[in-house]
């Protein structure tokens, strides 16, 4: 009873950090500004005039320098109210579901992460992270590798950088908290 009772608490959990996240691509379809933006580092701290669990993310994007398509973005997200991180990690198409993605950071590794979804963007990572990745990501100050398989077998490696993470996390963990005490904004007169 206990395990099922955990389970369907991450499992609501989750399915609050995947709203977030469609949130978060409305807002990319439907351009919704944020209301706070700080630079930290490589990392841009954003949060949202919307209703969410986790008001606010720490985000990176990796893009190609010629074209400006996306390679990789990592968000991390907090949500005060149940006191939990959640990730969404972007990565083109073309990856080896069944294979995930780890991520390496100095002597961290990570568990395998597995992807939710693909859509015409790009392939998703989404749900709860241990903080324990958080911590070890903010530890080593440089670079972060993730890597993934292609469908032609070969093994990806995409590095970011974790100049600023430490600080982007203590601002957006800090932002999500007063956002979370806030009263919600009134509806626009129509």
């Amino acid at each position: 009873m206990r395990t099922t009772m955990r389970f369907l608490l991450a499992a609501a959990f989750a399915m609050g950090a995947t709203t977030a996240f469609a949130q978060q691509e409305q807002q990319q379809q439907a351009p919704l500004k944020p209301d706070v933006t700080q630079q930290h580092g490589d990392w841009l701290v954003r949060c949202y005039p919307v209703a969410s669990p986790s008001p606010c993310d720490m985000f990176e994007l990796l893009a190609q320098k010629k074209s400006g398509n996306r390679v990789m973005s990592v968000s991390f997200a907090f949500a005060p109210k149940a006191n939990r991180y959640v990730v969404q990690i972007a990565v083109p198409l073309g990856v080896e579901l069944s294979k995930g993605l780890t991520i390496k950071a100095g002597e961290y590794a990570s568990p395998v992460l597995r992807f939710r979804r693909c859509d015409r963007g790009g392939c998703y990572i989404e749900g709860v992270t241990d903080p324990a990745m958080l911590d070890a990501l903010g530890q080593n100050g440089g670079q972060a590798k993730a890597s993934i398989a292609s469908t032609e077998g070969k093994t990806l490696d995409i590095s970011f950088s974790l100049n600023g993470f430490a600080e982007a996390r203590s601002e957006m963990a800090n932002l999500a908290r007063q956002k979370a005490k806030e009263p919600p904004a009134p509806a626009p007169a129509q």
